[in-house]
């Protein structure tokens, strides 16, 4: 595509749509030709983001979401909106022929009873569910590339899925009895001003929260069966990190036979020798937040705990870019014909 692809972005106010914008001044060959948002219509980017001031972006304006709109002026749009907020809009564009890139999760799940039953609502466009694809670049790249509405995964997931994927494919865990235990920064939990986000409760302090029962949970169990071959349960459990930024994910599972560390380890760096974004760390490292700050890298550690016969896995990923906004403009570029790297080749914010 020789011109620059023109994107929108709805729900440009949260924290996703401002690492959005982040993202895209750097691209290159996407220009944001729309940005909404209900609340914050009228305003410019750089009055609402004094720190877009003496961009070019900063001078665009924010206009209320109206998807005939976007379908005139926008060949992609983004949806970074919460669940069921974007379900209509998706249809809506989807219909007009315009290439979406959902941020929630109203198109991740292939089941409208399951997203029924974990999101407390009907999903009221299930005929197109089976179009949408699951936008994790390793697994599905072809797909997007081809795909009109790409549902971009979670956070959590991105964390859970990518270091299990070796494992499962390679026969060498029991598929049963996994324990992901996760950790986020408060981002995850989105702008909107709520209590337990507020700084006093989260400062200086570390919790569980949503045991047995975070919405990430079917997406996680709906693509590990399909690596698997099998209907696997996993035990989800996700925590709150005093932090802004940032996931941090310990995996426990079992393995099926005696395996070295070195063996392991070596299916992993092979299983991920194409993959610019999975960072198979050397034995005896594991991953940090800080590592993957702001990029599009997932780092990945290999632990065997000999005694009890389990392989342990972490994983770090940043939270709102590899596990959002980056996330979603790489699958724009697969779904546009660039290079899924295009633009994201970001250096990790250090320290």
């Amino acid at each position: 595509m020789s011109r620059k692809i023109r994107a929108g972005l709805v729900g440009v106010t949260g924290y996703t749509g401002m690492e959005m914008l982040r993202l895209i001044i750097g691209h290159g060959k996407i220009t944001l030709t729309a940005a909404t948002s209900r609340k914050s219509a009228g305003k410019t980017l750089a009055e609402l983001f004094p720190h877009l001031s003496g961009f070019k972006l900063g001078a665009l304006r924010v206009t209320v979401p109206d998807m005939d709109v976007l379908a005139k002026s926008c060949d992609l749009v983004f949806l970074a909106v919460p669940h069921t907020a974007a379900m209509d809009m998706a249809s809506a564009l989807v219909a007009k022929g315009v290439k979406v890139v959902d941020l929630s999760a109203d198109y991740r799940l292939k089941d409208p009873d399951v997203y029924a039953e974990w999101y407390g609502t009907v999903h009221r466009h299930p005929q197109i569910l089976p179009n949408a694809v699951y936008g994790l670049p390793e697994l599905y790249r072809e797909k997007i590339a081809r795909a009109l509405l790409t549902a971009n995964p979670g956070c959590y997931p991105t964390s859970v899925i990518l270091p299990l994927c070796p494992a499962l494919e390679n026969d060498l865990i029991d598929p049963d009895g996994i324990v992901a235990d996760s950790k986020s920064g408060t981002t995850g939990a989105g702008r909107k001003a709520v209590l337990p986000t507020h700084f006093c409760e989260v400062s200086d302090s570390f919790r569980a929260y949503n045991l047995g029962k975070h919405r990430h949970t079917p997406e996680i169990e709906q693509e590990l069966s399909l690596v698997a071959g099998r209907d696997l349960r996993i035990s989800f459990n996700t925590h709150l990190l005093p932090m802004n930024r940032g996931i941090l994910s310990t995996i426990y599972t079992r393995l099926k036979k005696d395996y070295s560390l070195g063996a392991i380890h070596s299916i992993y760096v092979k299983s991920f020798e194409n993959e610019p974004w999975v960072r198979v760390l050397p034995k005896g490292i594991l991953p940090e937040t800080r590592w993957v700050r702001g990029s599009m890298f997932c780092d990945v550690g290999v632990a065997v705990d000999v005694r009890t016969n389990r392989l342990i896995l972490v994983s770090a990923v940043d939270n709102l870019c590899r596990g959002a906004s980056g996330q979603a403009l790489a699958n724009a570029n697969i779904m546009c014909g660039l290079s899924m790297t295009f633009g994201l080749d970001t250096v990790p914010f250090m320290p």
